[in-house]
């Protein structure tokens, strides 16, 4: 560990172990350098990244023991938020939202949407959830290559935000376009791609201000627009925590559905023997579910900032230090999830993983991106449909949503 700690104190060359590199999860190659990391230097100092100094925390443990620790490490936008990219970096200005928040604020302001997740709520919502998935389902060809992540990942889940938002149905397709440019950290690496992701929070704003002016004047509703606004955590908004909010309604709703949705066809197509435990066993669906989300890891990472000096596996943190959680590396620890980077339908512990997050800024719709998978995967199994790739996935070159751009399939019955 000590040899690793020497090598990152080196003059500012490229190092080998800075994991926040695009190109690794453009080319699949994040693999080797948390196992790395994971058996040599679980928290470990990277002093040269685009984003500057931070520390990489890559095992399970530490992980678990910084979430359970909110005001020691702290989510809040104030210290610098949720991901490896500061603030101010990537839009110019700040937009809070709660899980960019610290206790009590953030307590209060999750209480205000978490009834849209409730056991409930998902009892209610899967009969329309069944129902589009199982028409879009039966319009897709057969024997006809086509893309699954515009058709089925892009679509699906964006019809779920639309009838989350209570969004004009027609104009759908928006919200994965705002979500791409809102969850797209690396633009921050250029002035250029910057001021088009400002152009476009801005289109966001304008159109989620009219509708928020639209449901003031309404009744409450059921959908998260007007739940927020007609709340005492959340009617005194200002423009700035609204967009925040949305921005983390709508990447946390889309992104992270959207990439398991794909992530699935393609880690079943790694392994065809786990596919054919799970064709030949339904029951196995919730289960292999969670282990999908495992393995998937839609998002790489989240960050936490130290509030005071403090001390994580021996190494010494300094009050102000950036700490990158990557859940992508805990969900492949052996020592908690053995043959880990193998999909395992059946896999005794696959619930839990860390896709999630852990503590109180765990995903407030968890409950909701796993009903839609599972249904997915239930409609797909009545239709005996079998999703094979013919090439590999274009990916997202980023380290924070851990996506897929295109995925040409073909759809054969077995």
């Amino acid at each position: 560990m000590a040899s690793v700690a020497r090598e990152a104190a080196a003059p500012a060359t490229a190092d080998s172990l800075d994991v926040s590199r695009a190109e690794l999860y453009r080319d699949h190659q994040w693999q080797e350098p948390f196992r790395q990391l994971r058996a040599e230097a679980p928290v470990y100092r990277c002093e040269n990244s685009a984003f500057g100094a931070y520390w990489s925390v890559s095992t399970y443990k530490p992980i678990v023991h910084v979430e359970s620790l909110p005001e020691l490490f702290s989510s809040s936008w104030e210290y610098g938020g949720i991901t490896i990219a500061d603030p101010a970096e990537t839009v110019n200005f700040i937009m809070p939202m709660f899980i960019a928040m610290d206790r009590p604020q953030h307590t209060a302001q999750r209480r205000t949407v978490a009834p849209a997740f409730t056991p409930s709520e998902m009892v209610r919502l899967n009969e329309s959830i069944r129902q589009r998935t199982g028409e879009l389902l039966d319009s897709l060809p057969w024997d006809t290559t086509f893309d699954w992540v515009d058709t089925v990942s892009i679509e699906l889940t964006t019809q779920m935000l639309a009838t989350l938002f209570g969004f004009p149905w027609e104009d759908r397709r928006k919200l994965p376009y705002w979500s791409d440019w809102a969850g797209n950290i690396e633009l921050v690496h250029n002035e250029e791609t910057r001021q088009q992701r400002l152009d476009v929070l801005f289109e966001m704003a304008a159109y989620f201000k009219r509708l928020w002016e639209e449901r003031a004047k309404a009744a409450p509703g059921p959908d998260l627009i007007s739940m927020m606004i007609h709340s005492d955590a959340m009617s005194h908004m200002d423009q700035n925590e609204f967009m925040g909010n949305l921005i983390l309604l709508i990447v946390g709703g889309n992104d992270t559905t959207r990439n398991t949705m794909t992530g699935m066809v393609w880690g079943l197509s790694q392994f065809p023997d786990e596919r054919a435990k799970l064709e030949a066993d339904p029951s196995l669906i919730p289960n292999a579910v969670s282990e999908i989300i495992r393995w998937q890891t839609p998002l790489s990472h989240m960050r936490r900032t130290a509030t005071e000096d403090t001390e994580l596996e021996g190494q010494k943190i300094t009050k102000g230090d950036k700490l990158i959680l990557w859940y992508i590396s805990g969900n492949r620890d052996e020592s908690v999830f053995p043959e880990a980077d193998k999909l395992i339908v059946d896999r005794e512990n696959a619930r839990r993983h860390l896709a999630f997050g852990y503590g109180i800024h765990r995903c407030v719709g968890a409950r909701l991106a796993e009903l839609q998978i599972t249904i997915l995967l239930e409609e797909m199994a009545k239709r005996r449909m079998r999703v094979e790739p013919i090439a590999d996935p274009e990916r997202v070159a980023a380290c924070f949503v851990n996506g897929y751009k295109k995925l040409p399939v073909r759809i054969t019955r077995y």
